[in-house]
């Protein structure tokens, strides 16, 4: 790894079934509440990661095909500058970061947000008796009334680059013990994760070439808002084609 690292993810929509598996992983790593019925059907649920869902083609030749969203760690985020506190801001590595002990709740940060992944806790978070002692303790419990967001699993990225700084053995790319749980938990290996500015790192060859003008299946979400993500999506094979497209 290199000392100026910029974290990110390259995400292959063409390897994605929606399995939710990378949801489940998600909520269990990072102690988000159990969703309830009632929670969505009043916009209230909290999912640091969904996969949403959208049909290609006309009946009867009908498909499904699914993308994760999550944070997009934008280099030039609209929430970071409307918070009166500074509670959300742009770190080093490349991350957007929340300070939940500084954040008073204003939700100008999810009005911000171009991709609605932002949640304000609108209730003391609880859980079944039988759960609560599978509580993640690397993991602050967000309590009522601040705002939440997924973090790249920063808890996992801490503990291995403190090992590699006391143990002076280098994090290998791709490590399970760096990796968001999303990563791991993908049984398709449709997300990556690593530093954009480690040249010899996956995620960054698979940068390149998925950026390259020519021959690239690579984009960003809204990318003509210019908030400079740090996830890359690779558009999905156009067989008949023999391109990718996205949406």
């Amino acid at each position: 790894m290199t000392e100026d690292r910029k974290w990110g993810m390259v995400i292959d929509v063409d390897r994605c079934t929606g399995c939710q598996g990378c949801v489940v992983a998600c909520q269990a790593e990072n102690n988000i509440p159990i969703n309830l019925e009632e929670h969505f059907n009043q916009r209230r649920a909290i999912q640091w990661i969904r996969v949403e869902r959208y049909w290609e083609g006309e009946y009867p030749n009908v498909k499904a095909r699914f993308i994760p969203v999550m944070c997009q760690h934008c280099g030039n985020a609209p929430c970071e500058p409307v918070c009166p506190v500074y509670a959300t801001y742009h770190n080093n590595e490349g991350m957007n970061v929340q300070v939940y002990n500084r954040c008073i709740g204003t939700r100008f940060c999810a009005n911000g947000c171009p991709y609605h992944v932002r949640f304000f806790n609108f209730w003391e978070p609880e859980w079944p008796e039988s759960l609560k002692n599978q509580l993640n303790p690397d993991v602050t419990v967000r309590s009522r009334g601040i705002m939440e967001k997924c973090s790249f699993c920063i808890q996992r990225i801490r503990r291995s680059t403190r090992e590699e700084d006391k143990n002076g053995i280098e994090v290998e790319d791709g490590s399970r013990g760096l990796n968001p749980a999303c990563v791991n938990a993908c049984p398709t290996n449709a997300l990556a994760f690593g530093d954009f500015n480690d040249k010899n790192s996956e995620v960054s060859k698979m940068k390149a070439d998925a950026m390259d003008d020519e021959h690239g299946r690579g984009y960003k979400l809204m990318d003509n808002l210019g908030t400079d993500n740090n996830v890359i999506y690779l558009k999905k094979v156009d067989e008949s084609a023999g391109v990718g497209h996205g949406h």
